[in-house]
């Protein structure tokens, strides 16, 4: 990559993490403090878990992305380590998403059994589980599926044992697509498209044959349902294409895909977790309202602030 090209993707990289950072963690701000109530809802704690997914994204694996690009001098296993820990935080992203449709499916289907069956202590349960598995799942290469040669075989795709580390130097293109792909990504990104079909069919036929009072709270599940859905579009039009781009390098080899087109692919894929702060400020009234809140209070001891510190100018001038 020319040197421009690659400025410019380090720059855009770089904005992608911060607002990452600022806008997930803006996120979280309002769910624990603006609506600190909806801590008791399980899709609001499903999505303080995505955007602390999201949150890490940013302060994580876009500075490894940069560095995992044949920037630092690591030994092979530490370079396979920190390849893994991008794996985790998106798998954290799938399986938040996954437990966010399943959470919304149970409620529209079992609305009678639902807070009964989907108690605080379970969502807590089934966010600790997510994340385990996230780990389980991201750190699979670490078990020997990789690309270091433990015999003197294969010394071709082998790192040194102290080199320039890049992704692809220890993660396998068949690990890549088989399992992270098709098996923790395509296969939750299925379940999670025929669970939302179902919530649509269903809401649809509900509002045909209810009354007005019963229309009003199944308009408000449609709208937010509409909301997370497409948080999860989006998510798919963000990561598949690098993750074709994969399947092209794997069955037709490194001249199938540009260098320039592959940056494109990863930056897009990080953007994602930027986006998202976003939608739900624009498509949940909670949390827009709660953003409001915050911004609000933040104006307010920013103005405090400057008072005081007019006031003791005055003083001290006097």
């Amino acid at each position: 990559m020319a040197d421009w090209a690659w400025v410019t993707y380090t720059v855009l990289e770089v904005l992608i993490a911060v607002a990452c950072c600022l806008g997930n963690v803006l996120v979280v701000c309002a769910v624990a403090v603006g609506i600190h109530d909806c801590l008791r809802e399980p899709t609001f704690c499903f999505l303080v878990s995505l955007a602390a997914a999201d949150f890490l994204v940013g302060a994580a694996a876009v500075p490894l992305a940069i560095l995992l690009d044949g920037w630092v001098n690591l030994t092979s296993h530490q370079c396979l380590f920190l390849s893994c820990v991008i794996l985790v935080l998106t798998e954290a992203s799938v399986l938040s998403l996954l437990a966010i449709a399943i959470d919304r499916y149970l409620r529209l289907h079992m609305p009678f059994r639902y807070k009964a069956i989907v108690t605080q202590r379970r969502t807590l349960l089934a966010m600790s589980v997510c994340w385990i598995l996230s780990f389980l799942l991201g750190f699979t290469p670490l078990l020997g599926w990789h690309n270091l040669s433990a015999a003197g075989t294969n010394t071709s795709s082998a790192l040194p044992s102290s080199s320039q580390c890049t992704f692809l130097s220890v993660i396998t293109l068949p690990f890549m697509v088989y399992f992270n792909f098709l098996g923790c990504i395509m296969a939750p990104l299925l379940v999670m498209t025929f669970l939302y079909v179902v919530i649509f069919w269903s809401l649809h036929k509900r509002l045909k044959n209810s009354c007005p009072q019963a229309q009003a709270m199944l308009l408000r599940e449609k709208k937010l349902a509409c909301s997370l859905a497409l948080v999860l579009t989006l998510f798919a039009f963000c990561w598949i294409p690098l993750h074709l781009m994969n399947c092209l390098l794997l069955f037709q080899g490194p001249e199938a895909v540009t260098r320039g087109a592959l940056y494109t692919g990863i930056l897009l894929s990080h953007a994602n977790s930027a986006v998202n702060p976003v939608v739900y400020a624009c498509r949940i009234p909670k949390i827009q309202k709660a953003y409001g809140q915050i911004w609000k209070h933040l104006a307010l001891k920013l103005n405090c602030f400057t008072r005081n510190e007019s006031i003791q100018q005055a003083i001290t001038s006097d």
